[in-house]
C-alpha cells in the first residue's frame, strides 16, 4: 500500500477535521474508513450546533477548520438560541441536509490535495521496535501501512454493538459494521478502555403525520452564519414542530420496560447524562407528566423526520404503541426504528492536552473514542489532533489552547484532566469565561493563531482582516462619540449620560435593553452616529458587545490572569509524585495517571486537595 506521514482512522466529524488539517498543513496523509459513502454521516441528530456547541463551530472556523462551512452550505434552517438571554449564552443552530452535509464532507476531502481515502478496517497498531512510538497500522485484509503519525477517530464503531429491545448485534449504526478487532489490540497494548453507551431516536414517514396538530417553530429571517467567510448559500428555510409525550406516552413505556436492555443488565456501557432515553427519563423523573419532542426534517429531499428527545432502546412494538400515542401520530409509520449502541472509548486521562497518547508517542486520538458525545466536540477534537500531528512531524511544540482562549481548551482540558466516565457533552457552565468566548468573538480570539499555524486561507485572512480593522474602527467612534443634548431628544435613556462618550454609556442596562429590541443592532447604531449603517451587522454587534460588557471583559480578564500563574507552572512529563514528601496517596495515584502539564491543571484532577497542591507548586517551583 505505500507509506504516509499520517494516517487518520475514521471518516466521521473528528476524522474530516483532522485529516484536512494534516493535508492543508502539508502532510501527505491518508484517511481511512470502512466506507466512503458514510463519510461525514450524522449519526443522530440532523444539527449541528446549539448551546456552547455552536461556539465550538465558530471556533472551529475562525482556526480553519471546514464544519462552519458544511454547516452553512447543507442548512435547512437557522436560528440563534438564547436570544431573550445574555450574549454569552447565545449560540447558532442549523437545522441540516444530512445527505447534503456528507456529500459536501466527502467532496472537501476528494478535493483536498495530499490526501487519499482508502475502505478498509483498521485492526492493530504498528508500534517501533522500542515500543515508544508508531510506526503505522494493519488492516482488516492484511496491509500494513506505515506513518509516522496516526489520528485515532472510531466514533461510535469501536468493537460496537447495538440494542433494539431483546435483540442485539454487531454494528457502530443500524446497517453498517461495526470496527471489531481495534478496541483487543489497544486493549492488550495497555490502553485503557472502556465502554459508553449512546442512542438515537426512530425515523417516522414524515407522510404519517398530522402537523397541523403540533406547534410550528420557524427559522431566523435575519442571515445567521456559522462560517466568518459569511457566504450565503440561498438555502431553504424549513419549518421544524414542536410537541409534548403525555401519560398514555409514560403508560406505554413503563409497561415495556421489562424488555428494555436499558434496565434489563444488557447494557454495561454508561449512557449520556444530560440527553437520556425517553424510558430513562420517565424512570428517573416520575413526577413528570410530560417531555418536550421536536420534531425535525432529515432533508430537503427525504420522508423521514427526526424525533429530538424520544432516543430509545426499547422494542419496535412498543416503539410503535408509544410513538402513536403522541398527538398528531396516531398513524405514524416507522421508517428506521430507534436504538441504542454500545461502544469501546479510551480514556482520555491517557492522552496529553496536545491529544497525544502518552503511551505510545505519534498516536494521536480524538472525538467520541475519547468519551466525549456530540458532531461539534468531535470536529474541534480532530481539528486540534491533527493540527498537533503535523507539528510532531515538523518537531514543533503542541498547540495547547487554554480555557480563556476558546470552548475547545475548555472541553479537551476538561477530557484529559477529569477523564469523564459518561459521553461529555459541552455547556456554557463548563467555561469559566464564557462572556469572553462568545460565539461572535471567535474569530477575533482564534484567527491570528490560525494564521500562524498555516491553515487559514488567503481569502479567509482578508477577510478577516477587513473585520477586525472594521470592528476597530467602530469602537474608535463609540469612544469619539459625546452624548450631547441633540441626543437626548433623540433618545431619552441617555439623558443621564449627557456628557459621557457613547461607549460608557452603552454599560446602562436600559440602553442595553432598547438594543435588544432593536430591528438590528446596525439600526441602533446608526440612530446615535450617522454613517454607521455602512458596517455589516455582525461587525457593529460584536462592537457594541464589547462597549457593553467592557467592565465585565475586564473583570473575567483579572481573574484569569491570576489563573494563569499556576497555568504557566509547567510540570514536566516525566515529574516523579512519589517523591514530593507529604503528598497523600490518592494524589499520586490521580496525579501519576493523568501527568498534568501545568499545575493548573493539576488543580482540576478530581481528589488532589489543596494540601497536596501547596506541597507539589513548592517542589515543582524549585524545579
Amino acid at each position: 500500500m505505500g507509506d504516509y506521514e499520517a494516517i487518520v482512522i475514521g471518516g466521521g466529524h473528528a476524522g474530516i477535521e483532522a485529516a484536512l488539517a494534516l493535508a492543508r498543513l502539508g502532510s501527505n496523509c491518508l484517511l481511512i474508513t470502512q466506507n466512503p459513502d458514510t463519510i461525514g454521516k450524522m449519526s443522530c441528530n440532523p444539527a449541528i450546533g446549539g448551546l456552547a456547541k455552536g461556539n465550538l463551530v465558530r471556533e472551529i472556523d475562525a482556526l480553519g477548520g471546514q464544519m462552519g462551512i458544511l454547516a452553512d452550505a447543507s442548512a435547512l434552517q437557522l436560528r440563534m438560541l438564547n436570544q431573550s438571554r445574555g450574549a454569552a449564552v447565545q449560540a447558532p443552530r442549523a437545522q441540516s441536509d444530512k445527505t447534503l452535509y456528507a456529500q459536501l464532507a466527502r467532496k472537501s476531502l476528494e478535493e483536498q490535495a495530499n490526501l487519499s481515502i482508502l475502505m478498509d478496517t483498521v485492526v492493530d497498531l504498528i508500534p517501533s521496535r522500542d515500543g515508544r512510538r508508531i510506526e503505522g497500522v494493519f488492516t482488516e485484509r492484511g496491509a500494513a501501512i506505515g506513518a509516522k503519525v496516526v489520528v485515532l477517530t472510531t466514533g461510535t464503531f469501536m468493537e460496537a454493538k447495538l440494542f433494539i429491545g431483546q435483540w442485539s448485534g454487531t454494528g457502530g449504526r443500524l446497517g453498517e459494521p461495526a470496527a471489531i478487532g481495534l478496541g483487543s489490540a489497544l486493549r492488550s497494548r495497555g490502553f485503557p478502555l472502556g465502554r459508553m453507551k449512546t442512542g438515537t431516536p426512530a425515523r417516522i414517514a414524515a407522510s404519517s403525520i398530522d402537523f397541523s396538530r403540533l406547534d410550528i417553530q420557524r427559522g431566523e429571517k435575519k442571515p445567521i452564519f456559522f462560517s466568518f467567510l459569511e457566504k450565503d448559500y440561498r438555502r431553504p428555510s424549513l419549518p421544524c414542530h414542536v410537541l409534548w409525550t403525555n401519560e398514555t406516552t409514560h403508560e406505554v413505556i413503563r409497561g415495556g420496560l421489562d424488555r428494555s436492555p436499558l434496565f434489563s443488565g444488557q447494557i454495561v456501557g454508561k449512557g449520556p447524562r444530560y440527553c437520556p432515553s425517553i424510558e430513562d427519563k420517565v424512570v428517573r423523573f416520575p413526577d413528570r407528566s410530560r417531555h418536550q419532542v421536536f420534531v425535525e426534517p432529515e432533508g430537503e429531499y427525504t420522508n423521514e423526520v427526526y424525533l429530538n428527545g424520544l432516543s430509545s432502546s426499547l422494542p419496535e412494538d412498543v416503539q410503535l404503541a408509544f410513538y402513536r400515542s403522541l398527538p398528531g401520530f396516531e398513524k405514524a409509520r416507522i421508517v428506521r426504528p430507534a436504538y441504542a449502541v454500545e461502544y469501546d472509548y479510551l480514556e482520555a486521562s491517557a492522552l496529553y492536552a496536545s491529544l497525544e497518547s502518552k503511551l505510545l508517542g505519534g498516536l494521536y486520538v480524538a472525538g467520541q473514542t475519547n468519551g466525549s458525545s456530540g458532531y461539534e466536540e468531535a470536529a474541534a477534537q480532530g481539528l486540534m489532533a491533527g493540527i498537533n500531528a503535523r507539528r510532531n512531524l515538523d518537531g514543533l511544540e503542541p498547540v495547547i489552547l487554554g480555557r480563556d482562549e476558546a470552548y475547545i481548551g475548555v472541553l479537551i482540558d476538561d477530557l484529559v484532566t477529569l477523564s469523564p466516565k459518561e459521553p461529555y457533552r459541552m455547556f456554557t457552565s463548563r467555561a469559566e469565561r464564557r462572556l469572553a468566548l462568545r460565539q461572535d468573538s471567535a474569530d477575533l480570539r482564534l484567527t491570528p493563531l490560525g494564521i500562524s499555524i498555516g491553515l487559514v486561507s488567503e481569502e479567509r485572512r482578508e477577510k478577516f482582516e477587513e473585520r477586525r480593522n472594521g470592528i476597530d474602527e467602530i469602537r474608535q467612534l463609540l469612544s469619539s462619540r459625546r452624548i450631547g443634548n441633540v441626543d437626548i431628544q433623540t433618545m431619552e435613556a441617555l439623558r443621564p449620560h449627557l456628557g459621557e462618550s457613547l461607549e460608557l454609556a452603552l454599560r446602562d442596562p436600559a440602553l442595553g435593553a432598547i438594543m435588544d429590541n432593536s430591528p438590528s443592532v446596525r439600526d441602533f447604531l446608526s440612530s446615535l452616529i450617522p454613517g454607521a449603517k455602512e458596517y455589516p451587522e455582525t461587525w457593529a454587534q460584536t462592537a457594541l458587545l464589547e462597549a457593553r460588557y467592557k467592565g465585565y471583559l475586564e473583570k473575567e480578564s483579572r481573574l484569569a490572569f491570576r489563573l494563569d500563574r499556576s497555568e504557566r507552572l509547567r510540570i514536566p512529563p516525566e515529574f516523579d509524585y512519589r517523591a514530593v514528601p507529604g503528598l497523600s496517596k490518592e494524589a499520586m495515584e490521580k496525579l501519576g495517571a493523568v501527568k498534568p502539564l501545568t499545575l493548573g491543571q493539576a488543580s482540576r484532577v478530581t481528589g488532589v486537595r489543596k494540601s497536596d497542591l501547596a506541597l507539589l507548586y513548592i517542589v515543582v517551583s524549585r524545579q
